[in-house]
């Protein structure tokens, strides 16, 4: 179990007390909006979303991913062909499979996910990611 030692800090006349846990949590959360706005940015140049519409759509990959870490999620996406899927996936260790590399250059557009229906490998492109149920 992790414990964190107590710092206190005085700024300007008052007195504070925080752990270093949440220098942790601050520093994850800067890493995360790293993320949606890198995301967010890639959706703008490659697909023509506005600001807003690819920041919406990157927190919800964000979100999805998050969730997918740790059971299995329904969520929906436009594929290649214009249709909405359906797709119930996840990511989390305790759910799929061992699997050794495919030796394949990782794709940036796209999300990979295991598949609880079909017991298999899919992906979505990131950008066509419509919602989270």
């Amino acid at each position: 179990m992790l414990t964190f030692a107590p710092v206190s800090l005085t700024l300007e006349g008052e007195s504070h007390t925080i752990t270093t846990g949440t220098i942790f949590m601050k520093q994850a959360f800067r890493i995360q909006m790293s993320e949606i706005f890198s995301l967010a940015w890639q959706f703008i140049k490659r697909n023509g979303y506005t600001k807003s519409e690819a920041l919406r759509v990157a927190w919800r990959n964000i979100k999805l991913k998050k969730q997918m870490a740790v059971r299995i999620v329904k969520f929906y996406f436009v594929k290649v062909d214009g249709s909405i899927r359906e797709a119930y996936g996840s990511l989390a260790s305790n759910i799929v499979p061992q699997t050794q590399g495919t030796g394949r250059k990782a794709n940036d557009t796209v999300q990979t996910y295991f598949d609880a229906e079909r017991q298999d490998w899919r992906c979505y492109k990131k950008a066509n990611l419509l919602s989270i149920a």
